[in-house]
This record gives structure tokens, C-alpha cells and sequence, in this order.
């Protein structure tokens, strides 16, 4: 395989609607802006791409079959070769690694991936029906199949098992909404407390409305590129930032859709097939799992995703990552839910399983430099979602992926004062981060490695 680089991204405006543009200039919005970076016109870079990969969720959103020909065309792509892809909320992260795959394979030099959704066609109730869709509507679906349940669940039983409280998870949206606020792209600027988190209004218990994040429209495009497409780049005029950021590991899982399907392993099964390279090797993080499994805890059950773990321990394998606390900067992570951004924490091997509640209020996935209206015990380690995440920027679906992509970018590029306008959300120093997209319960996820070069 090839290296890969990313080369350039743009993202468009969230918002809860954008009656003023269709999804193809909303589209188009997020792809001129990665031309315009790196330098370049728009013929000059049609010429040397050599094909996309398009990202979006639902036909039903678009109320069009088809829709990523019509973006195509509207790119100025056609007749290269393009494709769509779909899975759910990791339509975005499954089509940044396609458009990876394009360029290691030798297919292409240069590959755009760009994805997008427009949610505000549809009721908020119909929305919620289209994404409940994505479960399985013969077990599921009928008996109320919609994801704010699913994930209310799941929670209650983390909160169970580990005694995880309804303040830790207030802790995640507080921190998102305030990273937010400097992120000129987000749907929701908002500075709120954890006392506003917990009275805003109840969806489905544990589970207020600022636990959640909020259907949008929106779009957001990457441009890849091989060692040859970065040279075909620089030689057409191309202002490539230095040093580059290069993709040094990728790493998918997936799980049933039907939670009840989903298997209960025992403690030896779970430490040889899925802990992380630095659970296996600390005496200490064993006995706390075997005391966690005599106790009862059987995995991953409904209160872990599997498949998070699976891609996370893939992508790291690729990105040679023993420790990623220690060896990630930051993390742009899918939390649709503040309850499964403490899910994931433990399934990407940021703390160990049953200890994401308190890491959530350690301080340690919040930026330093940031004032949270609340005092954190302990330094940052890891940035979480540092733009926001989904629940402050918004969810469009099959744009989030390839969002958090964009913004990895900026951050390993030491550029996000220039994007943004503001400082505030620069990781100082960042030299590696990971991106996360998950679906549905956790039938899809993906993970990307993003490292800059020194």
C-alpha cells in the first residue's frame, strides 16, 4: 500500500436547515472551499482529480435515488469514477477510508471523498422514523425502534455495572457546547452548565435534549492525495501545507444489529481477542477486569460496542499505537449521545471499561486553556472532541465522518486560528489524533489514524 495524505477539507455551515441552497451547492459550498486552500481553481483541480467517493445516509432524507450522481455532475466530476457509500452514522468515517483505499491501492493520485445530508426536509418525528429504519424492522422497529431508547438503555445498564451517573454524562455535553462555542461551523454555540443539561427536557431517561445531538444540513469534503498526486498538485500551483498529514492507520468493526444478539464473553476470550496491547501487559488492568467479570460483567452485552473496539485496536495495530491515551492528542469522536461518547471512551482503550464515567469529569478529554464553569480535578491528556463533536456542530449524517476529518486536518496542520478565527480550540502540539464514526448500536464503526510528519 501506498502512502496517503490528506491534502485538503472544507466544511459547510450546520444548521437545522438550509432552504437557501440544494444539497449539491451545499455540497459544493464544503468542496471549494478544500480547492480554494491548497491555491487552486476549480478547472485546474478538476483536471487532476481522479475520481470521489460520496457520503450520505438516506435516500429519504434527499427524497432522490441516486443523489451522489447528481453531486457528481454538479462537482464538475463526471465521467470520472465515483461511488457511494452507506452505513449509517459511519457513512462519513467508511467513506474517508474508501477514498484512503482509492489512493494506497494505486487506483488514484488524488481522490476527493464528500458527503453530506439535508434533514430539514422531513418533521423532526419522521426523521427520527427514517433513522429507526437502520434498525431491524422485523424484531426492533415494531416494538419502538427508535436510537434515544436504544441508547437510554444501554446507559442504564453502564450505570448499572459500573455506577455511572447522570453528572458524568452532563460533563461531555457541557464540555462539547463549550468547545463548540469558538467553532465558527457548528450548529449550536451555546455555553450551558450541568444543571442546565439535566433540566432541559426529558426524551427517554437518563437522556435529556442537551444529551443528544440534533438532526442538520450540512456537507463536508476531503481531498487525498499519493506521493505522485502531491506532486501533480504542487506542480499545477498547488500551496500544500507543511509538514504534511499523512493517514497511518486505519480500522473497522462491526456487531448484530439486534442487541439481543450480541454475545455475553467470558473473561479469558475477552482479553485474548479484544483488550488493547496495554491491558494486556499491565498486571493491574488484569485484575481490575477478572474482579469486573467475577462480579458479573460479561462483554460486551449492551453496555460496550464491540465493533469500537474491534476498529479502534485495527487502527492501531496499522498506526503502530500501543497506548493511545498517552500517544493521541486529540480524538474526534461520534457522540451522538454524551452516554456513548463515555461508552466509546472505554472502547478506544482511553481509560478501561467501567471507568468512562469518571474520566468524562476527570478533565482529562477536555482542552486546556478552556473555562467549563466548573473545576476538573485533573489535567488534559487526550482532547475529546475539541471542535464540539456532534451533539454542539450537528449530525448531518453522511457529512460527520468526513467533518471530523476536516478538522483533524486543521488541528495536526496548527491551523485552526486561520479556519476559525479563533485560537481557543488548537491543540498545541498536536502531532497524531483519530477520528471515530459509528452506526446504528454499534453495527458499524470505523477508526483513522491522522499523524503529522516531522
Amino acid at each position: 500500500m501506498r502512502p496517503v495524505y490528506v491534502v485538503s477539507g472544507g466544511v459547510s455551515k450546520f444548521a437545522k436547515a438550509r432552504p437557501d441552497k440544494t444539497f449539491q451547492a451545499v455540497i459544493k459550498e464544503a468542496y471549494d472551499y478544500s480547492i480554494n486552500d491548497i491555491g487552486l481553481d476549480f478547472p485546474t483541480f478538476t483536471k487532476l482529480a481522479d475520481g470521489s467517493v460520496a457520503s450520505y445516509f438516506s435516500d429519504h432524507f434527499a427524497r432522490q435515488l441516486m443523489a451522489g450522481i447528481m453531486a457528481q455532475d454538479y462537482l464538475g466530476l463526471c465521467p470520472k469514477p465515483g461511488h457511494r457509500v452507506e452505513g449509517g452514522g459511519a457513512t462519513g468515517g467508511l467513506c474517508f477510508q474508501e477514498a484512503w483505499k482509492s489512493v494506497a491501492s494505486g487506483h488514484m493520485d488524488v481522490c476527493v471523498a464528500y458527503g453530506f445530508e439535508t434533514m430539514s426536509h422531513v418533521e423532526t418525528w419522521k426523521g427520527n422514523e427514517f433513522i429507526a429504519l437502520a434498525s431491524d424492522v422485523s424484531f426492533d422497529y415494531p416494538v419502538g425502534g427508535f436510537y434515544s431508547g436504544y441508547y437510554a438503555m444501554m446507559v442504564t445498564r453502564h450505570m448499572k455495572e459500573f455506577g455511572t451517573t447522570v453528572e458524568q454524562m452532563a460533563h461531555v455535553s457541557v464540555k462539547n457546547h463549550i468547545n463548540a462555542y469558538h467553532n465558527p461551523y457548528s450548529q449550536k454555540r451555546n455555553r450551558y452548565t450541568i444543571e442546565d443539561v439535566r433540566s432541559s427536557p426529558m426524551v427517554a431517561w437518563p437522556l435529556t435534549r442537551l444529551d443528544i445531538c440534533v438532526m442538520s444540513d450540512g456537507a463536508a469534503a476531503c481531498i487525498l492525495a499519493s506521493e505522485e498526486g502531491l506532486q501533480k498538485l504542487g506542480a499545477a500551483g498547488a500551496k500544500i501545507s507543511r509538514p504534511l498529514v499523512k493517514v497511518t492507520g486505519i480500522g473497522r468493526g462491526t456487531d448484530a444489529m439486534r442487541m439481543a444478539d450480541r454475545p455475553h464473553l467470558d473473561y479469558d476470550f475477552f482479553m485474548e481477542n479484544y483488550a488493547t496491547e496495554q491491558e494486556k501487559n499491565s498486571t493491574e488492568t488484569r485484575k481490575y477486569y477478572k474482579k469486573l467479570w467475577d462480579h458479573g460483567t460479561r462483554y460486551p452485552g449492551v453496555h460496550s460496542f464491540r465493533a469500537g473496539r474491534t476498529a479502534g485496536n485495527m487502527a492501531y495495530k496499522h498506526a503502530g499505537i500501543a497506548d493511545p491515551l498517552k500517544e493521541l492528542d486529540f480524538v474526534e469522536l461520534h457522540d451522538a449521545y454524551t452516554s456513548s461518547e463515555i461508552q466509546t471512551y472505554e472502547d478506544m482503550g482511553l481509560c478501561r471499561y467501567g471507568e468512562g464515567g469518571p474520566f468524562a469529569a476527570s478533565g482529562k478529554a477536555h482542552l486546556p486553556g478552556i473555562d467549563y464553569g466548573h473545576k476538573l480535578p485533573e489535567k488534559s491528556e487526550c482532547a475529546v472532541n475539541p471542535s464540539g463533536g456532534l451533539i454542539a456542530c450537528g449530525h448531518p449524517v453522511g457529512a460527520t465522518g468526513l467533518m471530523q476529518g476536516v478538522f483533524a486536518l486543521w488541528q495536526l496542520q496548527n491551523t485552526i486560528n486561520k479556519h476559525f478565527g479563533d485560537s481557543a480550540l488548537q491543540v498545541k502540539n498536536a502531532k497524531r489524533g483519530a477520528i471515530h464514526s459509528h452506526a446504528g448500536t454499534g453495527t458499524y464503526v470505523s477508526v483513522s489514524i491522522l499523524e503529522r510528519e516531522d
